[in-house]
């Protein structure tokens, strides 16, 4: 499982001219990213990590601060681009695997006390932010 990371001021996300998920305060925006051998616990483990982060203002997560989540899921993340110029999504998980696993990241955010906010999976999405700092971070699980 692989996730981007952005510390944001503001975000939001649209399909088909709808905004579909937005928050308008300091928060997080978590590009969300499966591959084959990924599980549930490994969602749980991954989004423990991202809500007590440390990135936000003053060294403080979102767990600290209340802070809002926008996840979207992405399965770009597992391109390999080491041959040719056309990209490989091989890596990626398909549909059937990686909406279930997108979804426990999501439910195990909110069991946290997480607000949630969501993109919406397999659709073509336009998002919207404005990264805060910058901070940007990828994170593995």
């Amino acid at each position: 499982m692989r996730a981007v990371v952005q510390r944001v001021s503001r975000a939001s996300v649209e399909v088909a001219g709808e905004v579909v998920g937005a928050i308008d305060q300091p928060g997080l925006v978590v590009l969300l990213g499966v591959t084959h051998d990924d599980t549930e616990e490994k969602a749980k483990t991954l989004a423990a990590k991202i809500w007590t982060l440390r990135i936000l203002r003053d060294e403080r997560s979102c767990a600290d601060e209340q802070a809002p989540i926008l996840a979207i899921s992405q399965f770009t993340l597992y391109a390999d681009t080491r041959k040719g110029r056309r990209p490989s999504w091989s890596a990626a998980a398909p549909g059937p695997v990686s909406e279930p696993l997108y979804d426990a990241f999501c439910a195990a955010l909110e069991s946290l006390g997480a607000k949630v906010e969501r993109g919406r999976f397999g659709a073509n999405m336009q998002v919207s932010l404005v990264n805060d700092g910058p901070v940007t971070l990828v994170l593995d699980a």
